[in-house]
């Protein structure tokens, strides 16, 4: 089933692949300085608050600054490339929200050069306009100290698996960037392209992360499965629930530089990508379960072993609903306290076009991963059955199919053991007589304390 559905995957996503073509895009730069202004970077010295000067109409829109009486802040910078210290006007915004200090560092726009050649090559600044403004921190050194930390606790962990699920994820990003953002830019599909996409991405993260076998194969099928619910509920509520999301600055600025770019269509993909971590998560779980379980009681009939897997699936469905949700709730806080602020109906709120994009993301998402679980542990009692277990076995077990010992196996097999011993005791009560049931826990109670 694998085989033919990744070539497929694969035919799919070359007739889909983008030109990479920006012709006809037009999008200002931000960051682009105008001549003889650069964007410099310093390390915050001294912070001040002062009055602010008499600018011009231009400047006090630009940094919210007003007439002379209102203080202003203002962070004496020492340069990354040298020279004096500088004085670094703070936009009022993040001065009164999070403010800066002693030690911060910036980067700021250097207005000094341009506002000579405006003046004369050796004039001063005009009077009231300033020389250099805040743009935004510097951010590079925590990140980066994050970003260890989190490979070395993923590999100290999880060892070599860990290391290949990070490097996955490098890949991940590769065809999200490389195609699917691309694609969405020159207007392909936007269904098709979410759908091809993450079911490359699937296939290539799971597979190198856990290895070839018939349980990441059967994870796979299980969010493949999933993922194809998700693609369709997510095209159906995104035209059902008309999400036009234009009503953001980042949608309005994308929908007036192309007429190939849809707004509705990146919605739509969003609806699908947004999921694929958790889906991911549950069944490749869910498969281990059955794996698992099957190993330490290989007897186990079909019926019930994907009943015991079941019991632990209701429970990783309750936790991930939880997570899901929060997650989505957590992003858009800011959103939801503004909605709270307007003392809106709470029906209102959640449909409202704020909201209403997060809510369906949650629930197309929740629908998905949910279904996702009963036909994964179905596919893997079904393969398992057939296959036999995987790993190093136990004492007693006579596994049929049984592939090579890896390092795994043989560092778990003393947890196995412990595990069967108290499910062998647990499978024996289960099998023996009602009344030979209530004369072992009658012995138990009368047992002596020295015992």
């Amino acid at each position: 089933m694998l085989v033919p559905l990744t070539l497929l995957t694969l035919a799919a996503m070359a007739a889909l692949w983008p030109s990479g073509s920006k012709e006809g895009l037009t999008l200002a730069n931000p960051y682009a300085a105008a001549p003889g202004v650069t964007f410099d970077t310093g390390r915050i010295q001294r912070v001040v608050t002062e009055n602010c000067t008499q600018a011009s109409a231009t400047d006090s829109t630009a940094q919210g600054n007003t007439a002379g009486g209102s203080q202003c802040t203002f962070a004496f910078t020492e340069p990354d490339k040298g020279g004096n210290p500088v004085k670094v006007v703070i936009n009022p915004d993040i001065a009164k929200s999070h403010g800066v200090k002693v030690g911060d560092n910036i980067r700021y726009l250097n207005l000094s050069n341009a506002q000579a050649a405006a003046t004369g090559a050796d004039a001063p600044a005009a009077q009231g306009s300033p020389s250099y403004i805040f743009v935004d921190f510097v951010r590079t050194m925590p990140i980066i100290l994050l970003a260890i930390l989190y490979a070395v606790v993923v590999v100290a962990v999880a060892r070599w698996r860990g290391l290949r699920a990070l490097i996955g994820l490098v890949g991940a990003y590769f065809v999200l960037g490389s195609f699917m953002l691309p694609g969405l830019v020159e207007g392909k599909p936007p269904l098709l392209l979410a759908l091809v996409g993450s079911t490359v991405i699937m296939i290539g993260v799971l597979y190198f992360a856990h290895g070839f076998s018939a349980r990441t194969s059967t994870a796979l099928l299980g969010t493949i499965f999933g993922l194809g619910i998700t693609a369709l509920l997510a095209a159906w509520a995104t035209d059902a629930a008309n999400l036009a999301g234009v009503g953001s600055h980042d949608a309005a600025t994308l929908v007036n530089i192309s007429d190939n770019i849809s707004i509705s269509g990146i919605i739509l993909c969003g609806l699908i990508i947004s999921g694929l971590g958790v889906l991911n998560d549950v069944t490749i779980t869910q498969s281990s379960a059955v794996w698992e379980l099957y190993e330490l009681a290989p007897n186990t009939s079909a019926r019930k072993l994907f009943s015991s897997a079941m019991r632990i699936g209701r429970d990783h469905i309750a936790s991930t609903v939880y997570t899901i949700a929060f997650a989505y709730a957590g992003a858009a806080l800011p959103i939801l306290i503004i909605v709270m602020l307007y003392n809106r109906p709470l029906g209102e709120a959640l449909t409202s076009a704020e909201l209403s994009e997060e809510v369906i993301r949650t629930l197309v998402g929740s629908i998905g991963l949910v279904l996702a679980i009963p036909v994964t542990t179905l596919i893997a009692v079904l393969v398992v059955k057939a296959t036999g277990v995987r790993g190093a076995g136990l004492p007693g077990q006579q596994p049929r199919g049984r592939t090579a010992i890896t390092a795994d196996d043989v560092e778990d097999t003393g947890a196995l053991a412990a595990a069967a011993a108290v499910a062998g005791r647990e499978n024996a009560d289960a099998d023996a007589p009602p009344a030979t049931r209530r004369g072992r826990r009658a012995a138990q109670r009368d047992q002596p304390q020295r015992d």
